[in-house]
């Protein structure tokens, strides 16, 4: 019973709707301006960088929290649980309840959960991340590479088959939250990160559909 309502509890922290939350105090819903994405890089792009990081920054701590701390709370001696909550966790940010099953990516969510599991892969990721995006200007693209490789760096830094897994999953995972992305990409759409941001008024059409 306990590992059922701490999975409930990690799929609820993962519906807070951080970006919507912040949305709000600039006095706007986020749902209706840029992309009409409730993720980090909207929050960016619609409301600046002051918002935006605050919303990557919780976001990851919707996913570190249950998978860091859940494990030493559920009382059961079954191992991996940590991967069920961050999983749990996901979920809630990609489908929050609050928001009628709408929600960011799980890209930063996904992080956290990483840093949480796996901290060597997560800073791979981060500086593969990093680095795709000052190449390219582009977050999707940064966010599908670094998804990509955290599986590889995960099994070249020996970790656990069930994390290399995780890993393997939530990268096929971002590849399908960011087929959007890839067709913007294959018509030349994808709108640059740090370039052009839109004011609240934008359409969707025209800004980046990205984590």
């Amino acid at each position: 019973m306990t590992v059922i309502l701490l999975t409930l509890a990690a799929y609820l922290l993962g519906s807070i709707p951080t970006s919507y939350m912040v949305g709000r105090l600039h006095g706007i819903d986020l749902r209706e301006h840029g992309s009409g994405n409730l993720g980090g890089t909207n929050a960016y792009r619609v409301m600046g960088l002051g918002a935006g990081v605050p919303v990557v920054l919780v976001d990851v701590a919707k996913g570190f929290v249950p998978a860091y701390f859940f494990p030493s709370w559920d009382g059961s001696a079954v191992g991996d649980l940590a991967l069920l909550y961050g999983l749990a966790a996901i979920a809630g940010h990609v489908w929050s309840v609050f928001m009628r099953f709408r929600g960011g990516k799980g890209v930063a969510t996904g992080a956290g959960v990483l840093v949480a599991l796996a901290p060597t892969s997560a800073l791979i990721g981060l500086l593969v991340w990093i680095g795709v995006v000052s190449i390219t200007r582009y977050v999707s693209v940064a966010s599908i590479s670094a998804a990509t490789l955290v599986p590889l760096s995960a099994w070249l830094t020996d970790e656990t088959a069930s994390t290399v897994l995780f890993c393997t999953a939530i990268a096929i995972f971002v590849w399908w939250t960011h087929r959007d992305n890839l067709r913007n990409l294959a018509r030349g759409e994808e709108n640059r990160f740090g370039r052009d941001r839109k004011a609240p008024g934008s359409s969707r059409e025209e800004s980046e559909r990205a984590e």
